[in-house]
């Protein structure tokens, strides 16, 4: 059997067996990949915790009919163990590997989203934002990286200069008040503009937003989210979004 090595993001696990486990694995160069851990779950694993949900490992792996079978594993980042240790972060953590397991196929190459997906447990491990901003950003970035890229300023349907106040999921964004469809909803100015500056990586206005719109982001992005995907991510039902975060900016005045 052809020996490959590659390295990877773990998605999710499924136990095989008394000792065994599933993983799956968002690969570099490969794609999506499934693979058994043989002996994985005994207190003696040769590959210990590297191979959790949120890893980042190297992996040499032989390839079978069905599934691959890792030989080896070599922890090149550990997120998953910093991620656990805070609630919010590993809630939203667990709605990004979701979300990345469920916008790939297997086998086939998907750079882009390995990288963006490498970025996001990044900075969610090493509190570089706010974990509900890392999470919304994530989620835009990765259906813009699958094809459903949404306009936040331009009309999405005739392309008429923005910024426009109406916004439709199923349209694709915002809308002008000649492509205004019933059901549109109204997001507060500073909204869009949030969800903009999330899109394209201004983290610095995403930072100084306020509690309110951030909500209120989350919810619309939750929302294209689930259009495109034809069914929500149940992960996202545990996203933590109550407790204050040291990230959210003083309100004075």
């Amino acid at each position: 059997m052809p020996l490959y090595r590659d390295s990877g993001v773990v998605l999710r696990t499924h136990k095989l067996g008394e000792a065994d486990r599933i993983i799956t694995v968002l690969t570099r160069g490969r794609g999506k990949i499934r693979a058994v851990a043989k002996g994985v779950r005994r207190t003696k694993s040769k590959f210990g915790a590297r191979l959790e949900p949120g890893m980042h490992v190297d992996l040499q792996c032989y390839e079978g009919r069905n599934l691959d079978t890792v030989t080896q594993a070599e922890s090149l980042d550990p997120w998953g163990d910093a991620l656990a240790r805070d609630y919010s972060r590993w809630t939203a953590a667990s709605a990004i590997l979701e979300t990345a397991d469920r916008l790939t196929e297997e086998h086939e190459p998907a750079l882009q989203q390995y990288l963006l997906l490498a970025g996001a447990l990044r900075t969610l491990a090493h509190e570089g934002h706010a974990s509900e901003l890392v999470l919304d950003a994530y989620l835009l970035r990765a259906l813009a990286i699958a094809g459903w890229a949404p306009s936040f300023h331009d009309c999405a349907q005739c392309g008429d200069e923005g910024p426009h106040r109406a916004f439709h999921v199923a349209s694709g964004g915002v809308l002008c008040r000649l492509c205004r469809v019933p059901g549109s909803s109204s997001p507060a100015p500073e909204t869009l503009g949030l969800l903009a500056a999330l899109l394209a990586g201004d983290w610095p206005t995403a930072d100084a937003s306020i509690e309110r719109h951030r909500r209120e982001g989350s919810g619309l992005t939750a929302a294209f989210l689930q259009w495109h995907l034809e069914r929500g991510v149940l992960s996202l039902r545990h996203v933590d979004r109550t407790r204050p975060d040291h990230h959210q900016p003083q309100r004075t005045g």
